[in-house]
């Protein structure tokens, strides 16, 4: 594999908490020659999604996940299943896609939800689903300004009803803190993202769909019609192809991908269960998803166990050094956030790879000049639900079907950064700039 960052970004998972709630299982390996309509790279909940849905409509499929079952982002990532997969303003997808294309992706935004909510519930899925909606408090009185005149748009775009929380009635909501108001969106839910990875694992393979772990993608050549994909113990050779790896992806499966993704760091922390005079003191009682207003943001949940989640962008490297001096800085902000806590000990911490495009959009559809091989990638940090529905989505185009509430603008092909696979660079000044609008 030839991927940006060193080794590091892309290892074990250290002391992620999911992990500990649920055994990571044995997919096995595939042995030997075999033969699949389709493959699907990567076993997250993008994979998965469209394996299940193949699966269920009689299409043989097989995914290969290079690491254990909840590996990459799926089985590190806050548990957010919300609004979200797109960096690009609203303003900005229309300047670029043309007429009604915001409104396109908001109900694209809206069905990956209500998709994920869905499987949730046809499956049986207990993954500790929870929060009625989510949260973003304003970090500064101006922020709480462009929240009261966007609240509109909102309703309009969505079709509900936000809710504003001015500053003096944020306490009344469980929501301590140096905030200046906040905006209460009822769309979303939080989950273990382990569970709701293994339930959907479950699912497929009920349906018919055979997985594989500890199995990366060595090669993906084309021959005879068909794809061949090389694995360290076996060959599976495939119709059609589905690359499913987002953050977690190479440079060379296939060629064509290079320059056109950029990884980017998040940590997470997570603290001991909290008690009642903990909660109160600090003044933060709400189980609601909630995040900042700050382009560099901060977002945090408390776990129905009483613990409490904390995550931050930032690093740019995985040596040593750079990820102790990010292990620091999440402390530091977390303490500044929420200072009754100080004193409350930290018993899980990770990181992974959110995954941004060049267009600030997600990719849905077939790669070009490469028949019968497709992709689903670019979330943005919000691949809980739009990988989701990006996985179903890829799925009903690899059978040929139009997919619903998938924009049809997300199929087009994705640009490529600039500076090649030095881009990751480019990260350093946008954290700067980002950081300077954040004070």
């Amino acid at each position: 594999m030839r991927r940006l960052y060193e080794p590091a970004a892309y290892g074990p998972q250290g002391a992620c908490y999911w992990a500990d709630t649920l055994p990571a299982p044995d997919w096995g390996r595939p042995e030997g020659d075999a033969s699949t309509e389709v493959a699907v790279i990567g076993g997250g909940f993008t994979g998965l999604s469209a394996a299940l849905h193949l699966a269920e409509a009689g299409t043989a499929v097989t995914v290969l996940e290079a690491g254990h079952p909840g590996y990459g982002a799926s089985g590190r990532n806050g548990g957010f299943c919300c609004l979200g997969g797109a960096k690009a303003s609203p303003a900005a997808i229309e300047r670029r896609f043309g007429p009604g294309a915001a409104q396109a992706w908001a109900g694209a935004e809206k069905a990956a939800v209500a998709r994920a909510r869905a499987l949730i519930d046809r499956f049986g899925i207990d993954a500790d689903a929870h929060s009625d909606g989510e949260v973003l408090l304003a970090h500064k009185p101006r922020a709480f300004a462009a929240m009261q005149a966007e609240t509109p748009d909102l309703a309009r775009a969505y079709g509900v009803t936000p809710r504003l929380i001015p500053p003096d009635a944020l306490a009344d909501h469980g929501l301590g803190g140096t905030w200046h108001g906040a905006l209460h969106l009822p769309l979303g839910f939080a989950l273990n993202p382990r569970k709701y990875h293994a339930g959907l694992a479950v699912a497929a393979r009920a349906a018919g769909a055979r997985l594989h772990s500890d199995s990366p993608v060595t090669a993906l050549t084309p021959a005879d019609g068909r794809w061949h994909l090389t694995t360290p113990t076996g060959r599976v050779a495939a119709k059609r192809v589905i690359l499913a790896t987002n953050g977690y992806s190479s440079e060379d499966l296939p060629d064509w991908l290079a320059g056109r993704y950029l990884p980017a760091q998040s940590s997470v922390i997570v603290t001991r269960p909290l008690t009642d005079g903990e909660r109160t003191a600090q003044g933060w009682t709400s189980d609601r998803m909630a995040y900042d207003s700050r382009v560099l943001l901060h977002y945090f949940r408390m776990l129905p166990e009483g613990r409490f989640l904390f995550g931050m962008r930032g690093g740019l490297r995985a040596t040593r050094r750079e990820r102790a001096g990010l292990s620091r800085r999440i402390r530091q902000h977390f303490h500044g956030l929420f200072p009754a806590w100080r004193d409350v000990e930290i018993t899980h911490e990770w990181d992974g790879l959110v995954c941004l495009m060049h267009s600030l959009t997600p990719f849905v559809g077939a790669v070009p000049e490469a028949p019968g091989l497709f992709a689903a990638m670019g979330f943005h940090g919000n691949g809980v639900a739009m990988g989701t529905h990006a996985g179903a989505s890829v799925a009903a185009m690899v059978r040929g079907e139009t997919p619903a509430d998938c924009p049809a603008f997300l199929s087009q092909p994705p640009g490529r950064f600039p500076l090649g696979r030095f881009r990751r660079s480019l990260l350093r000044p946008a954290y700067v700039a980002a950081g300077a609008l954040d004070l």
